[in-house]
């Protein structure tokens, strides 16, 4: 199965500090949707894991979260890409589950559900706690700089080897011409 792991805000959409709390809030970063479709039209299954702490915090609702991604899916469709499947965690830091990255609850549920070792799955975010995650699970990290990528790289907190794409744009068209 060619399958691509995507973090959600900072990668697909915009992010903001004070969270996305509604279907409003969702923008899309320029080219992320059409990077999404180019994969599901080229076999790739993609998946979308993403913290969600407003849940835990009571800043939304699970209904206006769906109402986002619902939002996602419908601007997504246009342009011919599909999300095969979406994990989210509702928690907030302190309930120290399994399932917040950076562990990697969430990546060994969807190994575990679709019978698949991520070691040759790349796992695209923007974030460290992202990389730590996917580099736990055993898939295969990407950093892009869109989101909050571009300040983890000044402060050098990302380690070397990591691959860094301007955007998911730009690592979509690499891996589609290496395919």
């Amino acid at each position: 199965m060619a399958l691509i792991i995507l973090d959600r805000d900072g990668v697909i959409n915009e992010d903001s500090d004070d969270y996305i709390k509604s279907p409003a809030e969702w923008q899309p970063i320029v080219g992320s949707l059409e990077a999404i479709a180019k994969l599901s039209q080229n076999g790739y299954k993609i998946v979308v894991v993403t913290n969600q702490s407003g849940l835990g915090r009571n800043l939304f609702t699970i209904e206006a979260l769906n109402a986002i991604h619902m939002k996602m899916n419908t601007h997504l469709a246009k342009f011919g890409g599909v999300i095969d499947a979406l994990f989210f965690c509702p928690h907030i830091p302190e309930d120290n589950c399994n399932c917040r990255k950076p562990k990697p609850g969430l990546y060994d549920d969807i190994s575990e559900r679709l019978r698949v070792s991520l070691n040759k799955v790349f796992c695209v975010g923007d974030k460290m706690t992202d990389i730590q995650a996917v580099q736990s699970a055993g898939g295969k990290p990407v950093l892009v700089r869109t989101g909050k990528g571009q300040s983890e790289i000044d402060q050098g907190l990302v380690p070397e080897g990591i691959p860094i794409y301007r955007d998911l744009a730009q690592f979509v068209d690499e891996i589609l011409t290496k395919k």
